[in-house]
Order: structure tokens, then sequence, then C-alpha cells
């Protein structure tokens, strides 16, 4: 072998270990700044009574006025490009419903939510659909089968609604409905399926009519 080969040979051997190292560096990057962001992310979701959704009993968590804390805070694009506002939405009533589509508990109580958006129709309520796992596709189609007519938010990319309601009164299982009051804050959660369109209807018509205490 002579002493040219032998040079060409080391060089390609070192611009493949350094061309490893550079790949290995990168990754190392990515993983620390995406373990950064997930921390991060669990940090706030985690403010909640569990990390992870789980499936719900439909227990009725109440919050007394004089106990409830700062308002909500949000701006979501819905699927059909509309933005969705809390500060927009001050003064009236809020029903936040997370689901997705392959949810069997979501789709049990999908005719009861559209009860109570028809009780509320001409009222100051608004009804937010947040979609935590599917795309638009998937999504639309469960809305066109069980005639859901209120704005959905694609929430599994961004998290954005999630974060929002991170707190004490959190979505912890799929499906959770959230109701806000006139000032944005949490009154009233269902954890789990709405069973019948009563207990919701007597939550949202609290909030409207100021008898909630």
């Amino acid at each position: 072998m002579t002493s040219t080969t032998r040079t060409n040979r080391t060089r390609a051997t070192r611009r493949r270990t350094a061309m490893a190292a550079a790949i290995a560096l990168a990754a190392a990057i990515a993983l620390v700044g995406c373990s950064s962001a997930n921390d991060g992310l669990a940090a706030q979701y985690g403010k909640g009574n569990t990390q992870n959704y789980i499936s719900g009993t439909g227990a009725v968590t109440e919050v007394a006025v004089d106990k409830r804390t700062d308002p909500i805070d949000f701006t979501a694009k819905s699927m059909d490009g509309d933005e969705l506002s809390a500060k927009a939405m001050r003064g009236d009533v809020v029903v936040i419903n997370f689901w997705y589509a392959g949810c069997p508990p979501c789709r049990a109580e999908a005719g009861y939510l559209n009860t109570v958006q028809d009780e509320f129709a001409d009222d100051d309520v608004h009804f937010i659909g947040v979609n935590v796992r599917d795309e638009a596709g998937t999504a639309k189609a469960f809305e066109r089968k069980f005639g859901v007519d209120y704005p959905t938010v694609l929430d599994a990319r961004s998290g954005t609604m999630q974060l929002a309601l991170s707190g004490d009164i959190a979505p912890n299982a799929v499906p959770t409905t959230i109701v806000l009051d006139k000032k944005g804050r949490v009154a009233a959660r269902v954890l789990g399926a709405v069973d019948g369109p009563s207990i919701l209807k007597t939550l949202v018509d609290d909030e409207l009519t100021g008898k909630a205490s």
C-alpha cells in the first residue's frame, strides 16, 4: 500500500468520524431542546390533578364564586379558521368540551351537548369543542355524524386550550366539560361524559342567571 493510498484512507476515515460526531451532536441538541419543551409543558399541565388523560366518571365539581381564581385566557383558531378569544367572550358563559373521535363516552354525550347548546341558542352562551387527538378530517367526520355545529379547536399539536385550562380544575379526562362564568373563570367541571342534558343545563343556567353561590 502506497503512502498516498494510506493518506487518502486516513482522510476518509476522519471525514466519516467527523460526520458521525456531527450527527450525534445534532441529535443530542435536538433531544435537549425537545426535553426542555416537554418538561415545560409537563410542568404547566401538571398543575392539574394528573398529567395524563384518563377515563372520567362524570363527577361534577362546582367552584363557589368566592373561591374562583383568575380568568382563563386563550386565543385559538377553530377548524373553520375563526379566531376564538377568551377576552372577546367576557360577559358571556362559555362551555368548553374536550373530546376526540375514537372516545366512546364522547360519542355517547354528543347529543346531550347539542341539546344544551340548542337550549341556550338565544342566550349569551358559547360552546367550544377542543379535540385533543385528531386531525381535521377525523374531527369533521365526527361532527357531521353527530350534528355538532359549534366551533372546534384542534389542540393535539399546540396544546393551547389544554394549557389554558391546566389549573386546579383541569380537563384531566376525556371527555371533560368545563363551564366558565361571565368573568371567564372556571365555575364548574364535569370530569367524564355528560350523562344527560339536565346537569349541564343547570350549571350553565346558574351562571347565566347569577344563581351560582
